[in-house]
C-alpha cells in the first residue's frame, strides 16, 4: 500500500506541476472552446494575475505532494484548485470527459487529506 500511495502522489504532483507550468509557457494545446466557456476564459484573462497565480499554486502544491514530508502541507495548497476544477467540470462542462479524471484527482486528494488528519488537528484546536 505504501508504493502504491508514493506511485499516485507522485502521479499526481507530476500533474500538477505540468498543468502549472503550462500557465506559463503554453506547451499543452487547448481545444477549442464553445461560446459559453469562451466568456468564462475571457473573463479569466481579464484578471491577468489568476492565470498565473494558479499556476504557481499548481507548481508548489505539486511538489509538495510528491514529497511524503510536506504532502499534508500540499494537499491543503492544492484544495482549492482542485474544488474549481471538480466544480468547472460538473457545472460548465457536464458533457465533458474530463469530470472522470477531475473526480479521480480529488479522490486522492480528498485521501491525502484523511490520511494526514492528525498533522492537521493542531490547526483546528
Amino acid at each position: 500500500m505504501k508504493y502504491v500511495k508514493f506511485i499516485l502522489c507522485l502521479l499526481f504532483g507530476v500533474l500538477f506541476i505540468t498543468f502549472g507550468l503550462d500557465k506559463f509557457f503554453h506547451y499543452m494545446p487547448m481545444p477549442k472552446p464553445d461560446a459559453a466557456m469562451k466568456k468564462v476564459y475571457d473573463a479569466f484573462m481579464e484578471l491577468n494575475w489568476l492565470m498565473p497565480l494558479v499556476g504557481v499554486v499548481e507548481v508548489v502544491g505539486g511538489a509538495l505532494f510528491i514529497f511524503s514530508k510536506t504532502r499534508a502541507l500540499g494537499a491543503i495548497v492544492i484544495l482549492p484548485v482542485m474544488v474549481g476544477i471538480v466544480l468547472q467540470n460538473f457545472v460548465k462542462l457536464p458533457t465533458n470527459s474530463g469530470i472522470t479524471m477531475s473526480v479521480v484527482l480529488m479522490l486522492i486528494n480528498l485521501w491525502i487529506l484523511v490520511d494526514n488528519r492528525k498533522k492537521y488537528e493542531v490547526l483546528v484546536n
